[in-house]
């Protein structure tokens, strides 16, 4: 390492975010620029640790120690090739990945971890300034011809590994941009959509053909669809959202958290001049206390509305590593995100029993009452308290509760693919699933995960695939099917 003593002399620091009061007016990305002389100094933390357990900690198996290290040098050149070299996507990862790496870093055992993720984000952004990221042109055409349907994270990996290696493929999405979640799903305040703009265009210039407003199992047949390519990937990730079947479910003003923050990012794209149903000047509660409820609450800050509650049913973890998940397992602890530092209220250990309507069918409120866990019947159990009852007045109510597994509409049901326990399209150890050459990645076999493991999954069915084609790959496979996180 180029500062042996780095992590000695220099504490973790972080990017400032713009102030509260101003970022709320707007919808760009909310952190301020960061001095390169002090990324150079956060690069420096990285310990000559002998195992870099931040390199199993990322399921890209990205290249952490080498990078860091160049940045303090001042090789960005060769920085960028090394993260290339793991990673299709960094601008993506390095500002939506929760760092799994900074959960396994050594210098995490005993002290704040290296910031990772901003000398990430940092170094591909100068990559792209200084013109470094261009087209990847194969020199040989196979002939062979491949679908992947499903435009996110999973299936551009896929597709920019396969086009790259000389295959013709073609991305199909039913919306009506690519991206999938990271269009529609990821607010412009956590990654402005010129971000994704920019990689579509390098991968269109590459050969990569895009095919929007198409739904596949509908608008092109299963059997169609096998026709026309030699190889189906399916990466429409995991698209079917967990609901809460209580009393009340069907009044007015209750929305899944997907169908709340596609027509947000449709308004900055300019497909519409307001949102449907904003949050303005309504109470809204959100239910579910993940990444997907904070892109919900910074997005109701910006809507302007009256009050904001985040119910999570889990208690409030620690403020340090829970000792539960001790050093190199992912920590459990308590976060605060951006759209949290901007207001609203998270109310733990709560759980919602019947939703309230008025004279017009209409959401206006919530029957409360708080849980504490307890074992029954051998299971842990949310045990309702008793005298904790409370109603939360509500115009809006937003459900993001997580994903069960891949839609099961026309594709799946026509291809007629296995399914595993928990729902999702059940794939082998070379990522195929039981039906001849259809293949599957992402979130559609995993179940709703990480972009990061999105992303290697990505890349290893595109190798899989090859190999298939070709008889044998050189492309990079960094995750199998069956690999889960540390911890």
């Amino acid at each position: 390492m180029g500062d042996t003593r780095g992590f000695l002399k220099t504490g973790r620091k972080t990017p400032t975010r713009r102030p509260v009061p101003v970022r709320i007016l707007d919808w760009d990305e909310v952190y301020e620029p960061f001095d390169e002389g002090e990324l150079k100094a956060q690069a420096s933390r990285c310990m000559d640790c002998g195992i870099p357990f931040c390199n199993n900690g990322c399921p890209l198996g990205n290249l952490i120690p080498d990078w860091n290290d160049l940045v303090y040098r001042d090789n960005w050149r060769e920085a960028i090739d090394r993260l290339h070299a793991t990673n299709n996507f960094p601008e993506f990862t390095g500002r939506l990945c929760p760092a799994p790496c900074e959960g396994s870093c050594v210098l995490g055992i005993g002290d704040d971890p290296v910031t990772i993720k901003q000398v990430e984000v940092e170094i591909i952004e100068r990559a792209w300034a200084e013109g470094w990221v261009t087209p990847e042109l194969s020199t040989v055409k196979t002939g062979k011809r491949i679908a992947v349907v499903g435009s996110g994270p999973a299936g551009l990996a896929a597709a920019q590994q396969l086009t790259r290696s000389g295959h013709d493929v073609v991305v199909f999405e039913r919306a009506d941009r690519i991206g999938g979640l990271l269009r529609y799903g990821i607010p412009e305040f956590k990654m402005e959509k010129k971000v994704l703009d920019r990689r579509l265009d390098q991968m269109i210039a590459e050969g990569t053909e895009f095919r929007t407003n198409v739904d596949v199992g509908t608008d092109i047949t299963a059997a169609e669809l096998r026709a026309e390519f030699d190889i189906v990937v399916l990466a429409g990730g995991a698209t079917a959202a967990r609901d809460l079947p209580i009393p009340g479910r069907e009044l007015g003003g209750i929305h899944q958290a997907m169908d709340f923050l596609p027509p947000a990012n449709r308004v900055q794209e300019g497909d519409a001049t307001e949102h449907p149903f904003a949050a303005t000047d309504k109470d809204v509660v959100i239910i579910g206390g993940g990444d997907t409820g904070a892109d919900c609450l910074g997005t109701s800050h910006r809507h302007g509305a009256r009050s904001v509650h985040q119910f999570e049913i889990m208690p409030q973890a620690p403020s340090e590593r829970a000792e539960q998940t001790p050093w190199p397992m992912w920590p459990l602890m308590h976060r605060v995100s951006s759209a949290h530092e901007e207001g609203g209220e998270r109310v733990y250990a709560i759980n919602t029993v019947e939703f309230e309507g008025d004279d017009n069918d209409h959401v206006s409120g919530l029957k409360t009452v708080r849980v504490e866990q307890q074992m029954v019947d051998g299971r842990m159990s949310f045990v309702p308290v008793e005298g904790t009852e409370e109603v939360f007045p509500a115009q809006l109510v937003l459900l993001a509760m997580g994903f069960v597994g891949p839609e099961k509409g026309p594709l799946l049901t026509d291809l007629d693919v296995d399914l595993d326990e928990r729902g999702n399209v059940a794939r082998d150890a070379q990522w195929r699933s039981s039906v001849d050459d259809v293949f599957v990645c992402g979130d559609t076999g995993r179940g709703q995960s990480l972009i990061v493991w999105a992303i290697a999954e990505g890349r290893a069915c595109a190798a899989a695939v090859d190999a298939q084609l070709m008889g044998s790959t050189q492309l990079p496979s960094p995750v199998k099917p069956t690999d889960r996180p540390i911890g």
